[in-house]
């Protein structure tokens, strides 16, 4: 009887034991994440992004629209954003949009809130190129580094710039 209580003490340490290192390690993955795991890289301006098989035109600038159909800043920014692609055409800047959905919901998605002059939409996840929300506008050069970048839904005075930077 006494050496069937010493095992079930033993026993019962053992699993306490097990329990407290299990839980020290969810602590430390969850919790305590290195700078790299927590952070990921974000895109700032000098930055290069890498859109796959896309060619700047050279000596041109090229302006990213990064959108998300369910995003709610995204949609109620269209209308300056229709705006916005028709001044950068005039000045010869290639407007490319940039969404996680398949080419053929991009395309919808656009023409059904009345943006249907954007002529290259590529279905890329946001977090290939390093953006982390959107809207996010890009402007880059023809090498791919970025000039100037607006991240959400912009105030009158930030769309001023945006176009004052094309």
């Amino acid at each position: 009887m006494k050496s069937l209580n010493k095992l079930e003490t033993i026993t019962n340490i053992a699993i306490i034991l097990v329990a407290i290192l299990l839980c020290g390690l969810l602590v430390q993955k969850f919790y305590f994440k290195s700078e790299i795991q927590s952070k990921p890289a974000e895109i700032v301006k000098g930055s290069k992004i890498s859109l796959p098989d896309f060619q700047g035109q050279a000596n041109q600038k090229t302006l990213l629209l990064v959108l998300q159909k369910d995003c709610q800043f995204c949609t109620e920014s269209m209308p300056f954003y229709k705006t916005l692609i028709e001044k950068s055409k005039k000045k010869g800047i290639q407007v490319v949009a940039v969404l996680p959905d398949s080419r053929e919901e991009g395309i919808q998605y656009l023409k059904e809130n009345g943006v249907d002059n954007i002529r290259e939409i590529r279905q890329v996840s946001p977090n290939k190129i390093n953006v982390r929300g959107t809207p996010t506008l890009i402007l880059m050069d023809d090498t791919g580094d970025v000039l100037n970048l607006w991240i959400g839904k912009l105030s009158t005075e930030k769309e001023k710039e945006v176009m004052e930077n094309l």
